[in-house]
């Protein structure tokens, strides 16, 4: 795979510990709505520690951006994301990810696991396509829900809410399982997109296929 050199343009904080950055778009440089690369900081004992972050802007744009969720209290690539600036380099390689719109269905995201949709919806407004897609996004806390005003404006009433620590806030609390998808999904043959931490992913896709859902209609990252 190619790797390609890439210089922060802008930095903008958006939610609690997440960020919008937008760099260069080199020369060429083809992907998807939906896929991801393996980035790597451009500074002294980083530049081996890559890790998969997902584009979050359109493949016809001029830039790349990405949308990412720090963690202090993890020493890794994550916590360090968190103090880069404007005019600092990343390298990235080609594009890649099993995550593509396939038809109508219901996505199903996890905290940070939205970030393959945002740039999947957004593809499908500027299309006019957007149809009767649904998301039932799940976070921890309400000041964690990434690109919150704008899912509600691109999905509407389609765009369903799900809290799991937060006490007393504004949106429904619970937790995304079998019983929630039972009661919240009518139609089990239809397409069903998941992307989460890996054990959210793991139990949403079971929950699907016990329910009902065909294997062939599932999307996620293998």
């Amino acid at each position: 795979m190619a790797n390609y050199k890439l210089k922060i343009t802008e930095i903008t904080p958006i939610v609690n510990k997440v960020f919008k950055i937008r760099t260069n778009k080199p020369e060429n440089y083809k992907y998807s709505a939906g896929q991801a690369t393996d980035l790597k900081l451009q500074y002294k004992e980083w530049e081996n520690q890559e890790r998969p972050f997902t584009f979050t802007s359109l493949p016809k744009d001029n830039y790349l951006e990405f949308i990412i969720k720090t963690y202090p209290e993890h020493e890794g690539v994550t916590k360090r994301i968190a103090t880069v600036g404007v005019g600092d380099e990343f390298e990235i390689s080609d594009a890649w990810g099993a995550i593509e719109y396939k038809g109508e269905g219901v996505f199903i995201a996890g905290g940070a696991g939205i970030t393959p949709f945002i740039s999947i919806f957004r593809d499908l407004n500027q299309k006019g396509q957007l149809g009767h897609n649904q998301l039932i996004f799940s976070n921890k806390f309400e000041d964690e829900i990434i690109c919150f005003e704008e899912l509600k404006s691109l999905l509407g009433g389609k765009f369903m809410n799900v809290i799991t620590e937060q006490k007393g806030g504004e949106l429904p609390q619970g937790r995304i399982d079998k019983e929630y998808l039972k009661n919240h999904i009518t139609n089990f043959n239809q397409h069903f997109y998941v992307c989460g931490p890996k054990p959210f992913t793991k139990d949403i896709l079971k929950a699907l296929e016990e329910l009902g859902a065909k294997a062939d209609g599932l999307v996620f990252e293998k």
